[in-house]
């Protein structure tokens, strides 16, 4: 046996999508990381585990970009065929891509060193090596789903609905209880040419043509149906029951899709049964206590918070902790007018002062939690605490006393868009003469019907900025037209014979080259690409220079060359 100690600024405990965003965030940002996941693969939910699709912001042009953005379109470059084992494969290259960031797949947190208001360390179990491990850090970054540095530490947390009372919520109980909502374990189907048996293991459960159970459930195979009302534990103990919900869950599945498949027509005759989760995916359990408890009203009402570092824009999304089993329906839904801001504040622990938290765990109530809880805004929420992270341990400040307004610009340049927070467009950007003037608002969407933030061209025309004289140039940063405003998920639900819709957006930059005019006279390339898939392109460049010339040569099926912003740093 082993006993290995990692000495670092910032340990993330969970590696879902929040915790990769946080984790490689701060790497990118210049600190060294260390990212603690105590399962196979990265991406929670999302992996191939559990097989979610990323949902986020419903509003038209309210689509998360950022990290995310970036995994989804590498994603749909290199997975013509949506295997969810590419999709791993996409997460886990993005993580070790980064220097500063290691990597510990199959640890499970444990324990945990603590003095006073401050954690020391972590401690995880890394069952595949028989080996112990010790991460020593600065800030702890709790992205685990569970809040499990919340028991090990001491910090404060939430669990169960709240009672209408307490935050003066319409949708809240009568009554506080510790309910939730539940798991799932989804199932996966795919298409063929000719018509498939199938045979249920005698220990699946039976539902007949006239179960009171298929009555009240949506299961025909039209849209996108992955079955995720399968729902179980969210009336028992939703931390400690996990094993036993699979084990009914699985029964529960399997039983499902024998009444699918052979019971009533259900038009699944060329349909089979690809893929059934193991492991239990869940929408709950504890949440933190920080230092703001974000509740319905911020949501519904799209409260402004000046220290907004993330959105969501996912409807009140209230699952019934009963269930399969509830009588109603389901889940209550409702949606909002458009996308509401979270504040710094409630992802930094109440009491614990180098504490920070991102993902479904953050301080919310029940309610608001319903809207909060997605991936999408997950995502987002990951990484603004790792680049918070990392501006505190530069800047030698506690996590909670960042400077707000300057990690709101990273995130902003970073491709984070806030809805209530405009990004600051630098002096030489500005300064530029050019042709595509609409690339120095600092507009990196379409914010509305009439918003026009987008240069629109033609194919090999240049679009230049030019100086009176001679400009130090430390960066380029370039941002495409990867259209936000598309509605296909990352990955497929059910696998039909024709699943066309994940590729690359027609309206991205494909092909195209950037030069520049140097102080000495030359003209140089800086970069060129004919095979670019990334919305965010930031390149370093360190010269002086008068000239600026991008020339667009191809798209990936538009016919018109779409960017959003060119700036310089």
């Amino acid at each position: 046996m082993k006993n290995v100690v990692y000495n670092t600024d910032l340990c993330v405990v969970g590696g879902g999508l929040a915790g990769l965003s946080a984790a490689v965030a701060a790497a990118r940002h210049g600190i060294k990381v260390v990212l603690m996941q105590d399962r196979p693969v990265l991406g929670g939910n999302a992996s191939s585990e559990i097989r979610m699709w990323v949902c986020g912001a419903q509003g038209k042009y309210d689509r998360e970009a950022g990290i995310l953005e970036e995994l989804i379109l590498e994603n749909y470059y290199r997975n013509p065929n949506v295997s969810f084992s590419i999709w791993d494969s996409v997460l886990y290259g993005t993580a070790k891509a980064e220097e500063n960031l290691t990597l510990l797949l199959n640890c499970t947190c444990i324990d945990a060193k603590t003095d006073g208001d401050r954690i020391l360390a972590v401690k995880g179990w890394q069952l595949t090596n028989e080996t112990k491990i010790e991460v020593k850090a600065k800030i702890f970054a709790d992205c685990s789903g569970d809040s499990i540095l919340a028991p090990l530490t001491g910090a404060e947390y939430m669990l169960g609905r709240e009672a209408k009372y307490e935050y003066n919520e319409s949708l809240g109980q009568d009554k506080a209880d510790s309910k939730t909502m539940g798991q799932s374990c989804l199932i996966q189907a795919r298409e063929y040419t000719t018509k498939q048996e199938y045979i249920p293991p005698k220990w699946a459960y039976t539902f007949d043509e006239d179960s009171e159970v298929m009555k009240k459930r949506w299961h025909t195979l039209e849209g996108c149906q992955n079955f995720w009302w399968m729902e179980i534990g969210g009336a028992g103990d939703i931390l400690h029951d996990t094993e036993k919900n699979r084990d009914e869950l699985l029964k529960i599945a399997f039983g499902v899709w024998d009444h699918v498949k052979n019971h009533g027509d259900h038009g699944a005759d060329n349909w089979a049964l690809d893929w059934v989760g193991f492991l239990p995916g869940k929408r709950e359990s504890r949440r933190y206590r920080g230092k703001y408890i974000m509740h319905q009203s911020d949501v519904e009402n799209a409260v402004k918070f000046d220290d907004e570092i993330a959105y969501g824009g996912w409807p009140m999304d209230d699952h019934h902790p009963e269930g399969i089993y509830y009588e109603g329906s389901g889940c209550v839904q409702i949606k909002l007018d458009k996308a509401f801001g979270i504040p710094f504040r409630s992802i930094v622990a109440e009491r614990i002062e180098n504490l920070g938290f991102a993902g479904r765990n953050i301080s919310v109530t029940h309610t608001a939690l319903s809207a909060t809880r997605v991936m999408g805004t997950c995502a987002m929420l990951g990484q603004a605490l790792g680049t918070a992270a990392a501006l505190a341990v530069q800047s030698g400040c506690k996590l909670c006393d960042v400077d707000v307004k300057k990690l709101q610009q990273e995130l902003l340049y970073d491709d984070c868009y806030l809805p209530s927070v405009e990004r600051e467009v630098s002096e030489l950007t500005k300064r530029a003469k050019t042709n595509a003037a609409v690339l120095q608002n600092g507009k990196d969407r379409e914010l509305s019907d009439t918003s026009n933030n987008q240069y629109i061209g033609e194919k090999n025309k240049e679009i230049y900025y030019e100086y009176d004289e001679p400009v130090s140039v430390k960066r380029l940063r370039l941002v495409l037209n990867s259209n936000l405003e598309r509605t296909v998920h990352n990955m497929p639900s059910m696998y039909r014979l024709e699943n066309d819709d994940y590729r690359m957006p027609k309206t991205l930059l494909k092909a195209f080259e950037i030069k520049v005019h140097t102080k000495g006279g030359e003209d140089i390339t800086i970069y060129k690409t004919d095979a670019n898939f990334a919305r965010v392109i930031k390149i370093d460049v360190n010269m002086e220079i008068d000239r600026i010339v991008v020339i667009p040569t191809q798209t990936w099926g538009d016919d018109k060359v779409r960017i959003f912003s060119l700036d310089v740093c």
